[in-house]
């Protein structure tokens, strides 16, 4: 039977695999792949496995046309590479046949036992995700697949290896699909690969979904990268050259490797600097791979004495790995002729954890104590969302943690003993503390960051020292949750306030609104009845009570019900004059209060947004970067965090500085692409001529959202005379 199977196996593999090694005719690819780390009597499990599969999955054929069974093959193969365990190669070769075939679990656990049939269970549930345009829908999804995914790592594996064939033959689905599962994938299973540090799989998913996602973008890059490949070759050439001989000259051994970078990062930076391709010059990376971190060190002060280093662009992943394990030196340094260069330098065994991350456990059976440190991180990493997912309310709280931890901008700060944290960027005083103890945050009164006191509020950055100071009877505040970004930290402070007792939060209510009263030079006390009994009726609550409790639950802001208190107070005789106002929108939280756009930075849908409030005007709305928000930052209290409502069927105002070749005929041209664009000119000025070929034109335009206000500007990019466009934002 083993021949047999054997001989199947081979002779699918040899049509379905023509990319992984030659098969000759005793030896399948997959064959090849297993053999170097598996003893043969586990290798005779597997043909049973695959025997087993290809009988069940008889007679079906993919889209394509090939027998089905070319399918798991390949997961399987994809999985070898990664040198996992036995188990889930037959998992692998087993795991459409419960959801596909007439195959049971029950089955499955007769023929391969419980662990194998648990693998199947785990990817089966994960093919049963179907993801809708609802975000509830969309959030218990994931909440199911990291369920999966903690309960047993390799599940993920075998997934991903799913995942990235299936991407791989894409081709034949409609457009819709091709664009609905690239979507899918660059949402969770690229990062996910990330974040468990298979970089491989990461680039080649990242890599495939922008081929499907923006098909004309990828062929554009492609062919530029082909281009320019002729004539980068000898500047590439003499750089490998230069930085071998320099390395010899320090007595460094290592391999020396220029690659191209794929068009997916090569996109990413063009997105990230506003650039045209022809305008990124470091499309070319360099990897010095040495014997040891000692060489590391020596390779890289023989390349900053060979180039100069870009200041600011160097970082030190060795000293200080990334969460998913990675290190690495990287520098960028101004090579030939000012070609950027870009370099990762690291050891053998920091390469092949880069590519193989997580699973370098069972690739390369180390006892390295980095790789022993990684899977301890990463079983954190799954044990944290497991508590949050059985602790949190709803699924919406879960996908809020997990996209924070997905997509990772890091910032990497000490303890007072020098143990070092990563956190995403933009984490707090309070997200530190939680990271460190649920029951440290919880009871935390003060944080010192390099021995100075600072508001709890206070962002972290790469480098701070944090001291966090806690009392015995401290509690949570539910204003933290104004703040804090990190999942585990919002999720065990709601945990928190739902388990407190309810005059707690009444009393803690009661104090938050005082607060707010204050920063309006409001006296608590001059709020009667009457004014209680007309914000009851208005917010259709039972009770005083449950409006306090509501605020100390942090479901409704506490500025906004201290500024309707307000309003009510002056018996609507300060009713605001929606007329005068150049937008009226609406706005997530807002409470039905009166919204008014900022006229200095003229925030449109898709912007990231913040809300001040003002007592005579209501909610003003800002975005991230407005200047005038350096004026007004002092007043904390005033500002909250607000969302976009979805505005259909609306025009929004923006300032757009255009500076063109002052010629006849230009402000028509304009004139007539904005038009084209589906844009309104609600405004236009010319500065004051200076003699020079050039003037600069200030439009006032009408847009729908901040995808549109792309469109348009990429549009006016497209008139050859146009020097440059800037969105214009002004202190108010």
């Amino acid at each position: 039977m083993g021949n047999t199977a054997q001989s199947k196996i081979a002779e699918q593999t040899n049509k379905a695999l023509p990319q992984l090694l030659p098969a000759n005719s005793e030896d399948s690819r997959l064959t090849q792949l297993l053999r170097p780390y598996l003893p043969q009597e586990e290798i005779e499990v597997i043909w049973r496995a695959y025997e087993y599969s290809f009988n069940a999955h008889a007679g079906q054929t993919r889209r394509s046309g090939e027998e089905y069974i070319m399918h798991p093959v390949s997961v399987a193969c994809i999985a070898a590479k990664l040198h996992l365990d036995g188990p889930s190669i037959q998992a692998a070769l087993l795991h459409d046949v419960v959801e596909d075939t007439k195959s049971t679990l029950v089955e499955i656990q007769d023929k391969f036992g419980p662990q194998v049939a648990k693998l199947v269970e785990g990817l089966s549930k994960l093919d049963k995700i179907h993801f809708e345009d609802a975000s509830q829908a969309q959030a218990e999804n994931f909440r199911k697949m990291l369920l999966a995914m903690s309960q047993d790592v390799r599940v993920i594996l075998i997934k991903l290896a799913d995942r990235l064939h299936n991407m791989q033959t894409l081709d034949h689905l409609s457009p819709a699909k091709r664009i609905r599962i690239s979507q899918e994938t660059l949402d969770i299973y690229s990062p996910i690969a990330n974040r468990l540090g298979l970089n491989g799989i990461y680039q080649e998913l990242e890599d495939l979904c922008f081929q499907y996602i923006h098909p004309l973008r990828y062929k554009t890059i492609t062919k530029a990268i082909l281009s320019t490949r002729g004539n980068r070759k000898e500047v590439v050439e003499k750089t490998l050259f230069e930085i071998r001989e320099k390395l010899t000259t320090f007595k460094v051994r290592a391999d020396v490797h220029g690659r191209e970078k794929n068009p997916s990062s090569i996109h990413k930076k063009m997105i990230k600097k506003h650039s045209s391709f022809s305008q990124i010059n470091d499309i070319y990376a360099f990897r010095i791979i040495t014997q040891d971190i000692n060489d590391c060190y020596v390779s890289l002060g023989a390349l900053h004495s060979l180039y100069k280093p870009i200041p600011g662009k160097f970082k030190d992943y060795i000293a200080i790995p990334k969460a998913n394990g990675y290190q690495s030196l990287h520098t960028t340094l101004f090579g030939p002729f000012g070609m950027p260069l870009e370099i990762q330098i690291r050891t053998e065994s920091m390469h092949h954890l880069a590519e193989a991350g997580v699973a370098s456990h069972w690739l390369y059976k180390t006892k390295d104590a980095h790789v022993t440190q990684l899977q301890q991180q990463t079983n954190q990493w799954l044990k944290r969302l497991l508590e949050i997912q059985t602790e949190g309310s709803d699924s919406l709280e879960f996908l809020e943690h997990l996209k924070v931890d997905l997509f990772p901008d890091e910032v990497y700060v000490f303890s007072p003993k020098g143990t070092i944290f990563n956190l995403p960027k933009g984490s707090t005083t309070i997200d530190y503390a939680y990271s460190i103890h649920t029951d440290v945050g919880n009871s935390t009164i003060a944080a010192k960051i390099n021995q100075e006191l600072v508001p709890l509020r206070t962002e972290i950055k790469t480098g701070d020292h944090i001291e966090v100071i806690t009392a015995p009877l401290a509690k949570p505040n539910p204003a933290w949750l104004n703040f804090v970004i990190t999942g585990k930290a919002r999720s065990q402070i709601r945990t928190f306030l739902r388990s407190a007792e309810s005059n707690d939060l009444v009393i803690l209510g009661y104090s938050m609104l005082n607060n707010a009263l204050k920063a309006f030079h409001i006296d608590p006390d001059s709020i009667k009845k009457k004014h209680w009994d007309k914000l009851i009726h208005d917010y259709h609550m039972p009770s005083k009570d449950a409006v306090l409790i509501e605020l100390a639950l942090g479901k409704k802001v506490n500025v906004m019900v201290a500024h309707q208190l307000t309003v009510i107070m002056d018996g609507g005789k300060k009713t605001i004059n929606q007329s005068k106002f150049l937008d009226v929108i609406s706005i997530k939280g807002s409470e039905g209060m009166a919204i008014q756009l900022a006229i200095c930075c003229h925030p449109i849908p898709g912007d990231p947004i913040l809300g001040f409030i003002n007592k005579d005007s209501g909610l003003i709305i800002h975005t991230h970067d407005c200047p005038s928000i350096r004026k007004f930052k002092p007043d904390h209290d005033r500002w909250v965090d607000v969302e976009w409502e979805p505005e259909p069927n609306r025009l929004f105002n923006v300032n757009l500085s255009i500076l063109v070749v002052n010629e006849k005929g230009m402000l028509g041209k304009i004139a007539s692409v904005i038009a084209a664009s589906n844009s309104n000119i609600d405004n236009v000025s010319l500065d004051q001529p200076d003699g020079s070929t050039f003037a600069t034109l200030n439009f006032v335009v009408q847009v729908r959202n901040r995808l549109h206000l792309a469109e348009l500007i990429r549009n006016l990019r497209k008139i050859s005379k146009i020097n440059r466009i800037n969105r214009v934002k002004s202190v108010a």
